[in-house]
């Protein structure tokens, strides 16, 4: 009881300290009871600053520290599961990951998963209907276009109203020189920095990977890294995978792998290999690989429906054609 009562004197004794530091200025001492708008150190939060003068005369002493904090809570931000993606709107599971599961819709803007997609059409009666109807939207049964034109039409009018899947899907055709639009590496740059403006994860994967092998713009890692990190944040599981493999190109196994848990939890079928690989030349343990084993799988399950598989198995067969 003595000992337990030692610790709790000892952490309110730093948490008191810890107030006194966050009500005073760092360098001058002046403390917000004097009426100062004390303002915190925006890179680590540790400390507080009364003016930028201040936080400048103060800068030598506090730039070891404040580099280390900010590091570990880029790293918390960095490592954290991502939420998982929506619901298909239509039979309501988990969308998968990849995009090959998952079809854009540009009449109506959404995201339908392969399985409805894929799915026939019936009557109320039971009967499947004629063909048209199984070329028609399955959320909001517009017909697909008949051409290019009317494709990208229908692209320019979500991209005018700041779609952000409209717009990175433009961007992709801009940088391939497809659907009719000439190749475009400036164009497709422009457009993935809007649409990652409006929360669109893939769209920083690839400006990253634009920054990395150096297409239209001066190869930069570091700022290939910084977008694919913004990227695995908002749960790109390619740009997740990319990282791990850098950090273990690099020789940070432990990072690396912490990458490759996350991607496999969100269906990284490579992280789940690269985890494999890592197990076979001993870098890492027979039970990390087992819960990537398990983690992959509750991601299957998650993701699995009939229409599904019955959609993956018609693609299968029309591989062979």
């Amino acid at each position: 009881m003595k000992s337990e009562h030692n610790i709790t004197y000892h952490m309110s004794y730093i948490s008191s300290e810890l107030d006194k530091i966050m009500s005073a200025c760092a360098n001058c001492g002046k403390g917000e009871e004097a009426g100062i708008n004390l303002k915190a150190c925006t890179a680590c939060k540790l400390v507080k600053y009364c003016n930028r003068e201040c936080q400048l005369a103060h800068r030598s002493q506090h730039k070891k520290v404040c580099k280390k904090r900010a590091k570990e809570l880029q790293d918390e931000k960095l490592f954290k599961q991502p939420p998982p993606d929506d619901d298909c709107p239509i039979c309501m599971i988990r969308l998968p990951t990849l995009p090959k599961g998952r079809v854009y819709m540009a009449c109506c803007g959404k995201l339908v998963c392969g399985g409805c997609t894929h799915a026939p059409v019936y009557d109320d009666k039971g009967n499947r209907v004629d063909d048209d109807k199984q070329n028609e939207c399955p959320f909001c049964r517009t017909v697909a276009p008949k051409s290019y034109e009317k494709t990208i039409e229908r692209l320019e009018k979500r991209t005018e109203l700041n779609d952000p899947t409209a717009i990175h899907n433009m961007g992709v055709y801009y940088l391939h020189g497809q659907l009719g639009l000439p190749q475009n590496d400036a164009k497709a740059l422009e457009l993935w920095q809007r649409a990652a403006e409006l929360g669109h994860h893939k769209s920083y994967f690839n400006i990253g990977g634009v920054y990395l092998d150096g297409r239209g713009v001066e190869r930069d890692e570091k700022k290939a890294i910084h977008y694919y990190e913004l990227a695995a944040m908002g749960g790109d599981v390619d740009a997740r995978h990319n990282l791990g493999a850098m950090e273990g190109q690099a020789g940070n196994m432990d990072r690396a792998l912490k990458h490759f848990k996350i991607a496999v939890k969100d269906g990284g079928s490579i992280s789940l290999e690269s985890i494999k690989r890592m197990h076979e030349a001993g870098l890492s343990t027979k039970d990390e690989y087992t819960k990537a084993l398990r983690l992959y799988q509750a991601y299957l399950d998650d993701v699995k429906s009939d229409q599904r598989d019955q959609a993956a198995a018609a693609d299968d067969a029309n591989k062979y054609y």
